[in-house]
């Protein structure tokens, strides 16, 4: 009989130990904290496909470490910053984490360490890690490669041409000033 783990509720040294293999696909309303980063109703979005692999890496004269391997995507409806209208933008995550037995052993190895390091937990949420790495994935200014309406690149204001052609009221003090002292 296989073993089903939760990933709600993942024991990572269980999982990592055993090369577990997770995946699954939900809803956008599932995922709140990423559901508030849509914009509007008029694209749908997509499905949030998330997969997960734990590993154990055996360092030459140390422990073993624990590893999970995440890999997440979602097309998320978003507001384009150039014409102002709805784009679908796919957000893709793939990273590694390395965990480790606490705190202090995470703060320390993480200034010199190039992966990501976490403290291990026997109930970790790994949906929350993957909500999160979404999140981190957003793009910081959502575009369309072609927009579907023309923008105007260029703004002119007639007022302001006018506003150019009337004199310098300092100017007008100026030569105020140097006719005085004749």
């Amino acid at each position: 009989m296989e073993k089903k783990s939760d990933p709600q509720h993942l024991d990572l040294l269980a999982f990592a130990r055993d090369a577990g293999h997770l995946q699954g696909e939900g809803v956008l309303a599932d995922w709140p904290r990423l559901a508030s980063e849509q914009y509007g109703a008029a694209l749908a979005a997509g499905a949030v496909v998330w997969q997960l692999q734990g590993r154990t890496v055996s360092p030459s004269g140390g422990p073993d470490q624990i590893w999970l391997d995440l890999r997440a995507s979602v097309q998320l409806p978003m507001q384009c910053q150039r014409c102002l209208t709805p784009v679908l933008s796919t957000l893709e995550a793939e990273r590694s984490f390395r965990f480790v037995a606490d705190e202090a052993t995470a703060a320390a190895l993480d200034d010199e360490a190039e992966e990501d390091i976490l403290v291990i937990s026997r109930d970790f949420d790994a949906l929350s890690l993957v909500e999160d790495e979404l999140i981190l994935s957003l793009p910081l200014v959502p575009l369309h490669d072609v927009c579907p309406e023309t923008v105007p690149m260029s703004a002119v204001d007639p007022e302001f041409e006018v506003a150019a052609e009337r004199p310098n009221p300092f100017g007008v003090l100026a030569s105020l000033k140097t006719g005085a002292n004749k």
